[in-house]
């Protein structure tokens, strides 16, 4: 392991506190990270086009973020921590965005910020003039298939006594 993946490692331990494990519905041992507070930013045109983590070009007008903390493809909701419905899905001052690539800068993590959404998210939550404002992030529930659903409830047990128990 290198220097400098070492320090990214050591920087991120405050933040990795931050997990809590649960088992998914697979039993393998999955992590949610508690809602967090801080600063986004946004970022847009000059990045048109250049690939992100996921592997795919990046697109401004679409919701998505940058973020270390979730993994890609989670989908988290940003909102206003001023607005007392900051995490109600109905309100409009707050967007679900999906977490395509990695970011902000590690210093920039260390003073506060703890995402980067596109241009169109920020945009729905405050004017990009501003450059950054203050939020509120919370993973969204993972969607869960059908087949998953199937696992997940339980089977009644016959009745002692019946033709089939």
């Amino acid at each position: 392991m290198n220097a400098a993946r070492l320090i990214v490692i050591i920087e991120m331990l405050p933040f990795l506190a931050l997990a809590q494990e649960a088992t998914g519905a697979s039993g393998k041992p999955t992590f949610t990270i508690a809602a967090q507070t801080g600063t986004a930013s946004w970022y847009g045109e000059e990045h048109r086009g250049k690939l992100m983590a996921n592997g795919r070009p990046f697109d401004p007008d679409k919701l998505t973020a940058a973020s270390w903390f979730y993994p890609l493809g989670t989908r988290v909701r940003v909102g206003l921590p001023t607005d007392p419905r900051v995490l109600n899905p109905q309100t409009p001052r707050s967007v679900v965005v999906t977490i395509t690539d990695r970011g902000p800068a590690h210093r920039l993590v260390r003073e506060g910020r703890i995402i980067d959404l596109s241009y169109a998210a920020f945009k729905r939550l405050g004017d990009p003039m501003l450059g950054l404002i203050d939020i509120v992030v919370e993973a969204e529930a993972p969607k869960v298939s059908r087949s998953e659903r199937r696992q997940r409830t339980p089977t009644p047990s016959p009745a002692p006594g019946s033709p089939t128990g």
